[in-house]
C-alpha cells in the first residue's frame, strides 16, 4: 500500500503530465508556449503525449545555452531603431515606409482576405514542403485564434490594398513571428516590404512592449525560405542554441533508423523534413 507521500506524488506527476503545453501538428508534438520555458521530457511524459496521437515528439531545453549546438533558435533581443541598421538598410526602410503602412489588424480580415495572400506567397518559395489550400489555411487561423495570436496588416499607400500579413504568438515576455505572406509582385519590385514588416514588429515588441526577445522560431528543418539568414544578417538576430530530442513511436524510429543512410537522395519533402531534423538532433548537420 502506498505511502501518503507516495500518493501526494504521484498525483502531482499526473497534474503535470496534464499541464504539458504540447500542441499535436501534422502528427509532430510541439511545446506550444514561449522557447525558454521548455523543460527536458521525462519518458512518462513523451510516453503519455504519443499516447495520444501523433508520430514523434520534439523536446528542446537549456534554451539560449553558450555552448554551440546542431539546433537553435533564431532570436533578436535588443532594438536600437535605424542606428541598429546599416547606411544601405535605412534606404530600404525609407523605401518600405514610402510604399507601405504596417499596423495591427484584427482575424475576420485575415480570415476574409488571406488566403490568396498566402497560396500565392507559398508558390514563390523555392523549396515547397507542403500543400497549401483553405482548408490547411483555416486551420491554421483556427489555432492562432485558440491561442491568442496578433495579427500584422501591410497595406500599400496608395490604395490602402492588404497585400501582406504577419501572425505573432505573443506570450507574456516574448513572440514568434509565424506565417508571413506577402503578394509575390511586391516581393519582387524592389519596395522591401520584409525590411518594413520586420522593423515594425521588432520596434513594436522589442522597443514599445520590452519583450526579452522577438523569435522567428527554431532553425528550419524544411529549408523552403531564406528569412531566417535574413534576419541574421540584415536585422542582427542571432543562433539560441538550445538541445534537441526526438522521440518516436517505436514503429517510426525504426523506419527513420532505416532510411536514414539514404537522406541525402530522399527528395519526398515530408520524409526529407524529419530525416533532416534526425540529423540534427545527431550533431551531424
Amino acid at each position: 500500500m502506498k505511502s501518503g507521500l507516495e500518493i501526494l506524488q504521484d498525483e502531482l506527476a499526473h497534474y503535470k503530465l496534464e499541464m504539458l503545453d504540447y500542441t499535436n501538428y501534422r502528427n509532430a508534438w510541439r511545446y506550444n508556449a514561449a522557447p525558454h520555458e521548455e523543460q527536458k521530457l521525462e519518458e512518462k511524459e513523451w510516453k503519455k503525449l504519443l499516447k495520444q496521437g501523433g508520430l514523434f515528439v520534439r523536446n528542446t531545453y537549456n534554451f539560449d545555452q553558450k555552448q554551440e549546438s546542431n539546433f537553435w533558435y533564431v532570436i533578436k533581443d535588443s532594438f536600437g531603431g535605424m542606428e541598429d541598421q546599416s547606411q544601405n538598410e535605412r534606404k530600404k526602410l525609407r523605401h518600405a515606409f514610402r510604399n507601405f503602412d504596417f499596423r495591427l489588424i484584427n482575424y475576420d480580415l485575415l480570415a476574409e482576405k488571406g488566403f490568396p495572400i498566402v497560396n500565392a506567397t507559398f508558390k514563390d518559395y523555392r523549396v515547397t514542403d507542403r500543400p497549401m489550400n483553405e482548408k490547411v489555411f483555416n486551420d491554421y487561423l483556427n489555432h492562432c485564434k485558440r491561442n491568442n495570436y496578433d495579427y500584422w496588416g501591410m497595406f500599400e499607400k496608395t490604395e490602402d490594398k492588404f497585400v501582406g500579413f504577419c501572425a505573432v504568438h505573443a506570450w507574456k515576455d516574448s513572440c514568434e513571428y509565424g506565417v508571413i505572406g506577402v503578394l509575390p509582385e511586391y516581393k519582387h519590385n524592389a519596395t522591401y516590404p520584409y525590411y518594413g514588416f520586420f522593423y515594425k514588429m521588432n520596434e513594436y515588441y522589442l522597443g514599445k512592449k520590452g519583450f526579452k526577445y522577438v523569435s522567428d522560431g527554431s532553425r528550419s528543418i524544411t529549408e523552403h525560405s531564406e528569412i531566417q539568414d535574413f534576419l541574421i544578417h540584415n536585422f542582427k538576430f542571432r543562433k539560441a542554441y538550445c538541445q534537441l530530442e526526438i522521440h518516436y513511436r517505436w514503429w517510426v524510429k525504426i523506419v527513420v533508423n532505416i532510411l536514414y543512410p539514404f537522406r541525402k537522395i530522399i527528395f519526398l519533402p515530408r520524409i526529407k523534413a524529419v530525416l533532416n531534423m534526425e540529423s540534427m538532433r545527431r550533431g551531424e548537420k
